[in-house]
């Protein structure tokens, strides 16, 4: 038996923290879309926050655990693989919106919204078969690599 705050532990929950990661993106998606009608320097660098902490997030996922899951579970490949070209879209996503971002003082609202509302389709759906495909093998994981920032990213926000 393993203290609460052991490793294996901490590892063996990394399935539940992606989705609460998953859900504070959301939340931070949502309250950054609702905050579109107020453009400021705020708006500009909680957006620029927020694609930093999604690229993070999927950075750290293609590079710690799916790399682990590929190889401990090799029948999730074709899985992972779909996920990563979703990372994919998702990064030109976020490299249009801090484009848009970038012009100045004049932000052109209409065009971030109608990107963040493309994202946060995409979101929904992929973050959704994420969970739905990778959580059970995630949370069987035991002690094998690193933590769970290490593997997704982020740590999960205070709940």
């Amino acid at each position: 038996m393993h203290p609460p705050t052991s490793p294996a532990d901490r590892l063996a929950a990394v399935g539940n923290q992606m989705i609460e990661i998953h859900l504070w993106l959301s939340a931070e998606l949502a309250r950054l879309t609702a905050d579109l009608g107020t453009p400021s320097r705020d708006l500009r660098a909680h957006c620029l926050a927020f694609c930093t902490a999604l690229g993070r997030h999927h950075t750290g996922e293609d590079n710690g655990a799916f790399r682990l899951l590929a190889e401990e579970v090799p029948e999730l490949r074709p899985v992972i693989a779909n996920l990563i070209t979703d990372h994919e879209v998702v990064a030109g996503i976020l490299e249009r919106v801090e484009a848009l971002l970038a012009g100045g003082d004049a932000v052109p609202v209409e065009q971030v919204r109608g990107e963040l509302a493309g994202l946060a389709a995409l979101l929904e759906s992929h973050f959704r078969y994420e969970e739905k495909r990778l959580v059970t093998a995630l949370n069987a994981l035991t002690g094998q690599a690193g933590t769970a920032e290490e593997l997704l990213g982020l740590t999960a926000p205070p709940g």
